[in-house]
């Protein structure tokens, strides 16, 4: 039997151990009664941290690497996602608290399962929209720009990309009638998820990408050609599965990324053009 090496090992991890993090997050939080805001906000962080060292470590293309220059703009992305993000999500939050139970309505270990799942749907069908009708389109595509894909560009959107996609899966979970408890442990699951699809490493989930989204299928799906860029989830694989949208298969890997008319949105550096993008006219 070959040894493992280091990095075999790390590349079969890697995803577990985030599982791991999820649960442990949601259990110290519930236990000790930190205030669940800035759980979210540190463990996000702690993520991106784990996912930048698991790039240098065992990355799936060295060239795709953050420049200086890259991690500039990740950041002013990030803030003005997470600003204005926070303003636009305020009505969405509040109707959350009024209309998501403070008591499961199913036992807490038989409700995140089934919370996981329909939240999921929910952020299947907001993000293949946003492939599919035009304006949506020119709100999503900022996030197609980059030519690479690592975790760092995962905060590369339109902040009105992130109001519409986060609001409509939080309400989409109140509403059906899941506890606050449940939103947000959901909301952990989908924070880790949303940085390790986009993060530039070579890993094996083998079987599981057939039950969870991974690195490996989300390349695809920001691939230039369209034929192969399907994997509208970026957590629950099995949505793909079911509405015909799963490409992956062992050894398939995108010959680049990005999109396939580079001139019909602004560079990803060019962050005040790209804001007002979705209300110029088109060329042509």
């Amino acid at each position: 039997m070959p040894r493992l090496s280091a990095r075999d090992v790390l590349a079969v991890t890697a995803q577990p151990v985030l599982l791991l993090a999820v649960a442990a997050v949601f259990l110290l939080t519930e236990g000790r009664g930190w205030d669940t805001g800035r759980a979210v906000l540190l463990f996000q962080f702690t993520v991106l941290g784990y996912l930048v060292l698991l790039e240098f470590l065992i990355p799936y293309d060295r060239s795709w690497q953050p420049e200086r220059r890259e991690w500039g703009w990740y950041g002013v992305y990030y803030v003005l996602t997470a600003v204005g993000g926070t303003l636009g999500q305020n009505l969405v939050l509040y109707a959350v608290g009024k209309v998501a139970r403070r008591d499961p309505w199913l036992p807490l270990w038989a409700e995140i399962p089934v919370a996981l799942l329909l939240g999921s749907l929910a952020s299947y069908a907001v993000h293949r929209a946003g492939h599919t009708y035009a304006w949506l389109w020119r709100l999503h595509g900022v996030h197609h720009v980059p030519t690479k894909v690592n975790a760092g560009n995962n905060g590369v959107n339109h902040v009105l990309d992130v109001v519409i996609s986060q609001g409509f899966v939080q309400l989409a979970l109140a509403l059906v009638g899941f506890s606050e408890r449940t939103v947000f442990a959901v909301g952990l699951f989908v924070v880790a998820q949303g940085y390790f699809v986009h993060a530039n490493v070579r890993v094996r989930l083998g079987l599981l990408n057939h039950v969870l989204s991974g690195p490996e299928q989300h390349r695809l799906h920001h691939s230039t050609d369209l034929s192969e860029a399907g994997h509208y989830a970026s957590d629950l694989s099995v949505w793909d599965r079911v509405f015909g949208t799963f490409t992956w298969r062992p050894g398939r890997e995108p010959e680049s990324v990005g999109l396939t008319d580079p001139g019909s949105f602004p560079d990803t550096g060019a962050v005040l053009a790209t804001l007002v993008h979705p209300w110029r006219r088109s060329v042509g």
